[in-house]
């Protein structure tokens, strides 16, 4: 069974063919970066009507050069959370071809899709498993028992770790997006310059913070008349060090808690190599494994899309009604099926 996975929550049109023979064995990502750099973040009218334009032409010269149309079995499509106008037009191509090869689809939730990310390759799925979910717009402690078993125990209560690295970019004068920006820069940074609080690291909670953190670098930036290129850099470095810091004491609390004995980084943010060191000592503290997905599989992308909606195929469908919906917490994974 060939399932054809979609995702445009957001500003990337992504499509990947999942084989449970073969892995994923088409993929094709369209990234609209560029696109909305100059804005110094995602403008959802533009996303939505990229996204149209796009999505066509990429299932035309990127997966149909790769696989049979009618091998497809299954379409899978990111229904939330995210862009509204963005997830309509995944779901519209999702419904129309479903309807057009007469086979059924499938909602999958974006965030149990990075909960997937890891295990597209050859790491087998060892539930149960603490799994730390940092994104643009996510950051969650999930204790994970089980496909749709989830358990949040923290979760950012103002911004999410991703959206600061992307403000403190922009206040830095750093091209969208900003994580990888902020990693870049501070590598020229010095240490101990600049001393950041570590958002809620005295809170007895899993909770996580970060406006705070980002508005001590506006204070810090306006302290200075002209802040020059080793002034950002040395910000960078202290900004990185306490963003990852309080992320690295709420696992490492949540996993002295649940004694998992795996730990899963996902999402856009599991990309930035401090973090990734930081989670990979908690991890031998523990006597634990430690699981990232590939690079490429951390930001948004079609194969999670995929490979989830293949896992959870006995929920699919042919009423091609709408699923899609901006916002959809983990928790309620099981009514949009009702």
């Amino acid at each position: 069974m060939l399932t054809l996975g979609i995702e445009t929550s957001c500003d990337e049109t992504a499509l990947a063919v999942y084989d449970p023979n073969k892995g994923i064995v088409a993929e094709a990502v369209y990234s609209q970066i560029d696109l909305h750099a100059i804005y110094g973040g995602v403008v959802p009218e533009l996303a939505s009507r990229d996204h149209c334009q796009k999505i066509l032409p990429l299932f035309e010269s990127n997966i149909l050069n790769t696989i049979n149309i009618n091998d497809i079995k299954l379409i899978a499509y990111t229904a939330g959370p995210g862009l509204g106008g963005a997830l309509l037009i995944g779901e519209s191509f999702a419904q129309g071809l479903a309807a057009a090869l007469n086979i059924p689809v499938i909602g999958v939730n974006h965030l149990e899709g990075h909960l997937q990310a890891p295990f597209l390759g050859k790491n087998k799925v060892q539930f149960p498993l603490l799994t730390l979910l940092v994104s643009g717009g996510h950051s969650m402690i999930i204790d994970v028992e089980g496909i749709g078993k989830y358990n949040i125990l923290g979760e950012s209560r103002d911004d999410a770790v991703g959206e600061a690295f992307d403000k403190v970019a922009k206040l830095l004068d750093l091209r969208y997006p900003g994580g990888p920006e902020i990693e870049k820069l501070a590598k020229n940074g010095i240490k101990g310059t600049h001393k950041f609080p570590i958002p809620l690291s005295d809170k007895d909670t899993y909770d996580m913070s970060f406006s705070g953190l980002k508005t001590s670098v506006l204070y810090a930036l306006q302290d200075m008349s002209e802040p020059t290129d080793q002034d950002k850099a040395d910000i960078a470095l202290a900004f990185q060090d306490s963003a990852t810091e309080a992320l690295a004491i709420k696992v490492r609390k949540a996993m002295i808690k649940t004694k998992r004995k795996l730990l899963v980084c996902t999402g856009g943010v599991a990309a930035n190599t401090v973090l990734r060191s930081k989670l990979i000592a908690i991890s031998k503290e523990a006597e634990a494994n430690i699981l990232f997905p590939e690079l490429k599989h951390c930001t948004d992308n079609a194969a999670m899309i995929a490979y989830t909606g293949y896992l959870r195929r006995d929920l699919a469908s042919q009423s091609y009604k709408s699923l899609v919906r901006s916002r959809w917490p983990l928790k309620m994974l099981t009514e949009i099926h009702g």
